[in-house]
């Protein structure tokens, strides 16, 4: 077998048109341009600075609205108290054949279900009773009050319920508290929500939603969930342009850019077909999922691969090597 010449870089690559480039004085150049253009923005746009919403900033802003979804937890009919899974199965905790509220399905899709309860949520204790268990010490008439709901009947407990939720509806407000309640037969739900409120107006049920035993408390899925159960959170989100009919995800709070790559997933919630839909979330997830696979198995479907090659996109994408071999061709090997 006849051994291949060795050929040195220059004998190899002679005959190929070459060009001189400095692949690091283009790095250098381009990064340094990306950091004028990011000083200079940063300083234009600045960075939005809202202050944080938190439970104690509901209970301020707006006592009212917070006692009166504090009872609708108690009550069962706020969205995260009949949610579904993955945080609950109806308004009792109880698996009654009623999945929930806002699980979603498309024919015998449903996910949800599938996964099931991994994060329980029971919405009266976790937001109302739980809390203000642990805050009761010290507090005799809190106790009281406490152990009088706990101990009654469940029919008793609804006639309660009802009866202060009617009231609430011709509460009056004063100096931050909920005052005025008209008289009527809610037992001691008046005690109880009082003090749910003065704690959250000083703070103490944020850190009290948020106890989990463990060292570190970094899961808010629960005060997330009660704040979205009331109307301070969402009229927040919407005064912001953030709700999903107002391209929520690609907006930031004030006038500033968002996440302007998810504005794929935002796009579908602004048809109407998909708007208006009770199973929106699913859909999107759906359309997505098939869109990425489609895009993921391009090279394997015949037709559809050879579609850029149909439409001449490697010339159009290489039209500046095809005009220089066209005006100097590189010379023919010889024989």
């Amino acid at each position: 077998m006849a051994r291949r010449e060795r050929l040195t870089q220059e004998e190899y690559y002679r005959g190929v048109p070459t060009s001189p480039y400095d692949l690091v004085k283009e790095i250098t150049v381009v990064l340094g341009v990306m950091l004028v253009v990011v000083l200079i923005l940063s300083v234009v746009l600045s960075s939005p600075d809202q202050p944080p919403v938190t439970v104690q900033s509901w209970a301020r802003a707006q006592p009212l609205d917070f006692v009166r979804t504090a009872t609708g937890e108690l009550r069962g009919t706020t969205i995260s108290a009949d949610y579904g899974p993955p945080y609950n199965i109806d308004a009792d905790g109880r698996d009654s054949g009623d999945v929930g509220g806002s699980v979603q399905t498309l024919g015998p899709l449903a996910p949800q279900v599938w996964a099931g309860v991994h994060q329980p949520v029971d919405a009266a204790q976790a937001y109302v009773l739980g809390p203000l268990s642990l805050a009761s010490v010290g507090r005799p008439a809190l106790a009281a009050a406490l152990v009088r709901y706990r101990q009654a009947l469940a029919a008793q407990r609804r006639g309660w319920l009802t009866a202060y939720a009617a009231a609430l509806e011709h509460a009056r407000v004063k100096d931050q508290v909920v005052v005025a309640v008209p008289a009527g037969a809610y037992g001691p739900l008046n005690v109880i929500m009082q003090a749910l409120l003065q704690d959250a107006r000083s703070g103490a049920l944020d850190s009290l939603l948020v106890r989990s035993g463990h060292f570190y408390d970094t899961n808010y899925t629960g005060p997330l969930l009660f704040l979205g159960d009331g109307n301070y959170f969402p009229g927040l989100a919407a005064a912001q342009h953030l709700a999903s009919s107002q391209w929520g995800m690609t907006n930031e709070t004030g006038r500033y850019p968002g996440q302007s790559w998810l504005w794929l997933f935002t796009f579908w919630y602004q048809i109407p077909l998909v708007s208006t839909a009770s199973n929106a979330d699913l859909m999107v997830v759906l359309i997505m999922g098939f869109l990425s696979t489609l895009l993921v198995l391009v090279p394997f479907i015949p037709g559809l691969r050879d579609l850029p090659r149909w439409l001449g996109l490697p010339r159009l994408v290489w039209r500046e090597h095809y005009r220089f071999l066209k005006e100097s061709p590189p010379p023919r090997p010889p024989h």
